[in-house]
């Protein structure tokens, strides 16, 4: 076994992102090669732009000899940073197709809340997540009412097989814990970073990404977030603001198993401040559909595509009192919002891809990233080039 000095290790290959910076500096992002995108991004562009909404992320890369690898990692989303330990959010999900995971959908079906984090990692390590999330929980905040923390955490997954031995189950509680605590507001890291260190979208090297919207609905400003984990699609259908990148970059360039059809996956986690019910929730969520649809997805047979959405209004109304009023917007005054996540979760999945850079994993495969130049070529081939500001 080749292994590194266990310091070095900590030092350069477990990485703590906690929601600041991005891969590397000065590392370009989807707008800034040029890809045209519809709607007013909030600061950041990212989930964070949502108040209060940290994210934490540690990413483990590790050669452990010859041919195996890790290459896999934990990303958090806290809806209230440190107050969701014992304020939680009205939440709503939805599985366009239901070949992946996602704990605590049967509690959320049920009481239409999520009582603390969202955690994204690789299919194998679901298990030890889950079981970390509460063992954090519990550490950090008081018990219930009943004198007990009982706990049905959202933890979803997208496999990184290909890429990270995936079976020598890295992903430990530590790194859990590291990922909360780490959780910041700012910038939020994307590419090869957390949970999507080892995911591959569209056969390109892929990750995490995320964008924002700003909305106005009735004389009101507020905002919604995305944040993914992509993992999905085949090579031949990706399409970028209309543009049918994948048609001119065939898969020539990957060392990789061969696809049986669309065996990938996505996680999208949307966030937003305007009032929303649960069952407003979930038909937030089912929205991040189409903007799959805008990029070539067709939710193949072996995709898991799974969706959750959270809102950070109406805190009073989850404090635990036994009345209580709750505000939200109009069903009728629901499309802005609508469009703004079609729109944020668009651009967060051409940001993972854009962010990510070439990885040699396990087994010697190798995912080569999108290439910026050919995509800006493409662009200005189909005149859909808008020079960044």
């Amino acid at each position: 076994m080749n292994r590194l000095p266990p310091s070095l290790l900590l030092v350069l290959l477990v990485t703590c992102l906690a929601g600041t910076g991005t891969t590397s500096a000065g590392e370009p992002r989807a707008r800034d090669l040029g890809v045209p995108f519809d709607g007013t991004p909030g600061p950041l562009n990212a989930i964070t732009d949502v108040s209060g909404v940290t994210v934490g992320q540690v990413t483990l890369i590790e050669d452990l000899d010859s041919s195996r690898k890790v290459r896999t990692g934990v990303t958090a989303i806290v809806p209230r940073g440190r107050l969701s330990l014992n304020s939680p959010v009205y939440g709503g999900w939805f599985a366009l197709n239901g070949n992946g995971e996602m704990t605590g959908t049967t509690y959320l079906d049920e009481m239409g809340q999520i009582d603390g984090p969202i955690l994204l990692t690789n299919t194998h390590s679901v298990g030890v997540v889950h079981d970390a999330v509460i063992a954090w929980r519990v550490r950090a905040g008081p018990a219930d009412a009943s004198g007990y923390w009982w706990s049905s955490p959202v933890v979803a997954e997208t496999w990184d097989g290909d890429l990270n031995d995936i079976n020598g189950f890295h992903v430990r509680a530590e790194h859990v814990d590291r990922a909360l605590d780490g959780a910041r507001g700012g910038p939020v890291a994307e590419g090869n970073v957390g949970g999507g260190t080892g995911m591959i979208c569209h056969e390109f090297k892929c990750g995490i990404g995320t964008a924002s919207r700003r909305v106005e609905v009735a004389d009101r400003s507020y905002v919604a977030g995305a944040l993914v984990q992509a993992n999905y699609g085949v090579r031949q259908t990706l399409t970028i603001a209309g543009v049918p990148v994948g048609k001119h970059l065939p898969v020539d360039d990957l060392r990789l198993p061969a696809l049986s059809g669309d065996s990938g996956s996505i996680i999208v986690v949307l966030a937003t401040d305007a009032p929303l019910l649960p069952h407003q929730l979930k038909r937030v969520a089912r929205r991040a559909a189409l903007a799959l649809g805008r990029l070539g997805s067709f939710a193949g047979n072996g995709s898991g595509d799974l969706f959750i959405a959270f809102s950070t209004a109406n805190a009073q109304a989850l404090s635990g009192a036994s009345i209580t009023e709750s505000t939200s917007l109009a069903n009728l005054a629901l499309d802005p919002l609508f469009l703004a996540v079609v729109q944020a979760t668009e651009e967060a999945i051409v940001n993972s891809l854009v962010a990510a850079r070439d990885m040699q994993g396990t087994d010697g495969h190798v995912a080569k990233a999108l290439p910026h130049a050919e995509l800006v070529t493409l662009l200005k081939r189909y005149g859909r080039y808008r020079a960044p500001h």
